[in-house]
């Protein structure tokens, strides 16, 4: 009897618990002067049933394992079943033996046009395309998932990259933007180039050792986690002189900068002056955040 109640169990941990995502879709479509037409609820509902139903990879997650994530769609203008809309994407991972999440993922897809008809079926297809609705949002999941898997094993997010870059191969095909060369350096389509290149293998031995060596011990050892941290940044350096001023390191610093200016600014005292060098040097977008650096 204990056995079948274990195995019950299991298969219910399995069923239940499988899917990786914990994301909350939000629909906010003030700019259009009609936020309370129905359809923009619909859509939320069924975005969120989408996302969190779906089975994105062919692991199984339980239920502490899956990913917090936040995808806030802005739709600025629709016309039948014509919607123009920016996409605010952000996730975040546990840190050990803590109650505080680190942000991982955090990305503004500010060209997110796409079609929609209330109710229509919502389909994942690993290397077809189905629409720039789906497309966009499944890229975006591989992202998260490469990014958070990253953070906790050497290139761990291998796999999930490169489904991301199938998605925006296979959705060349549409009108879209963001997903060809042309569309410029600031596109889906640049994101997961760079990340996919060697020269910028070093940004991910950062997310690596930023999170396992040096949050992922904060609580044990603040001034050593400070410090591992400190030496992940400094890892940057080699991407910069490279590729100074890339997309891929301004959406490293889009999700790490105001973490970063918070654990330098307190907690046990160490040399900062060179962390501050390091970064102004490889995110001077972030300038105003390193100069209020305070210890």
């Amino acid at each position: 009897m204990r056995k079948l109640f274990l195995l019950f169990a299991l298969l219910l941990t399995t069923v239940g618990f499988s899917q990786e995502l914990n994301c909350t879709v939000a629909v906010i479509a003030q700019q259009t002067g009609n936020e309370n037409n129905v359809v923009f609820k619909t859509l939320e509902n069924q975005l969120n049933e989408f996302i969190n139903n779906t089975k994105w990879t062919g692991k199984n997650f339980g239920a502490q394992e899956r990913i917090n994530c936040n995808m806030v769609i802005n739709v600025n203008d629709y016309n039948n079943d014509s919607f123009s809309a920016s996409l605010q994407v952000s996730s975040s991972r546990p840190v050990f033996n803590s109650t505080y999440s680190s942000p991982v993922y955090n990305y503004n897809d500010r060209n997110f046009n796409f079609q929609y008809l209330e109710f229509q079926n919502l389909v994942y297809n690993d290397n077809q395309f189905e629409s720039n609705l789906i497309s966009v949002l499944a890229f975006h999941v591989y992202m998260i998932l490469g990014m958070d898997a990253d953070s906790f094993e050497l290139n761990g997010g291998d796999d999930y990259f490169e489904q991301a870059q199938t998605i925006a191969s296979y959705s060349q095909q549409l009108n879209g933007q963001g997903w060809k060369l042309e569309d410029g350096l600031q596109s889906r389509f640049a994101l997961i180039d760079n990340l996919m290149s060697p020269s910028f293998k070093d940004l991910r031995t950062t997310m690596y050792k930023y999170h396992i060596e040096g949050m992922d011990v904060m609580n044990e050892g603040a001034k050593e986690g400070k410090m591992k941290i400190i030496a992940a940044l400094d890892e940057l350096q080699k991407v910069h002189r490279v590729r100074p001023n890339s997309y891929v390191m301004r959406v490293f610093f889009d999700a790490k900068a105001d973490e970063i200016m918070e654990i330098l600014s307190g907690g046990p005292s160490v040399n900062i002056t060179e962390a501050t060098d390091i970064l102004n040097k490889v995110a001077p977008m972030h300038s105003q955040k390193w100069r209020n650096i305070k210890y």
